[in-house]
């Protein structure tokens, strides 16, 4: 394209930005204002992702700037809950096979929740902050920060936030039996009526999450469609929300749409 043409045509684009810049807050009220009366979960998922892939696409030969743009979005997310009053969020940040992942990749990761979790910690919405995953796999500095964290707020009343970290949902089952059985043994139950005693009420008070409700809502950002493994226990009843916007790219107006979709979801809990 030539120049005059290629000026021609910013030219004609700019305005329908400036319409857009205007139009889109207007659009967003107007969504939550619809949200006030409908169903609304207690307890939300999310599986933040696409932070390389937004990288890329977005012209960053560092692929980091991508995970350090998603972090950034982790606490914006809590205080859109904050304000929409859902008391409880689970964000997955590394699973047990990220922990694979290239040493300089996985230490950048590993410095990036840490930030992450002391942002949360000092939040003015007086989140409370805890730790979910297999934390003995973690790095001996990152387990200190997440502890710090969770002390520190452990008596704020704001939005429950579980980080979850070193997560797999088949390890948290395997922990979960392994947990109720040491404690049957250790009560005394013969090891003939150890298989009885293992009940779906016995395992849940052993998951990571115990004393939460289950998810109501999952969201899966970047367009991929399937669970790898988040809270499967928990999430046997989720309604699961997915979308094609990359984590770093999430907007507030994409969250009020995963809430409307799920107010019009006619739930069965498997009935």
């Amino acid at each position: 394209m030539r120049l005059p043409k290629l000026a021609a045509a910013i030219g004609r684009t700019e305005p329908l930005k400036r319409l857009a810049s205007l139009l889109y807050p207007a659009y967003e009220a107007r969504l939550a204002r619809s949200l006030r009366d409908l169903p609304r979960p207690a307890h939300i998922a999310i599986m933040a992702d696409g932070n390389r892939r937004w990288a890329r696409e977005n012209g960053f030969t560092d692929v980091s700037h991508g995970h350090r743009v998603g972090a950034r979005k982790i606490a914006e997310m809590c205080n859109w809950c904050d304000e929409m009053g859902i008391a409880s969020v689970t964000v997955y940040l590394l699973s047990t096979e990220n922990l694979k992942r290239e040493p300089e990749e996985l230490e950048l990761l590993i410095k990036i929740i840490g930030d992450v979790a002391d942002e949360l910690g000092q939040a003015k919405a007086g989140f409370r902050v805890r730790s979910v995953g297999h934390l003995e796999l973690l790095p001996q500095q990152l387990r200190e920060r997440l502890e710090r964290n969770e002390k520190l707020t452990a008596n704020n009343t704001g939005v429950c936030v579980n980080v979850a970290v070193g997560y797999g949902g088949r390890q948290e089952i395997v922990d979960a039996v392994r947990d109720t059985v040491a404690e049957l043994a250790a009560d005394g139950t013969p090891a003939e009526k150890i298989a009885e005693k293992i009940t779906v009420d016995s395992l849940g008070n052993h998951m990571y999450t115990k004393g939460q409700p289950d998810p109501d809502l999952v969201i899966r950002t970047s367009g991929e469609q399937r669970l790898s493994g988040f809270l499967l226990w928990q999430s046997a009843y989720s309604e699961i929300w997915f979308t094609d916007t990359y984590w770093p790219a999430f907007r507030r107006v994409d969250f009020l749409r995963a809430l409307r979709e799920y107010s019009q979801r006619h739930r069965r809990f498997g009935l």
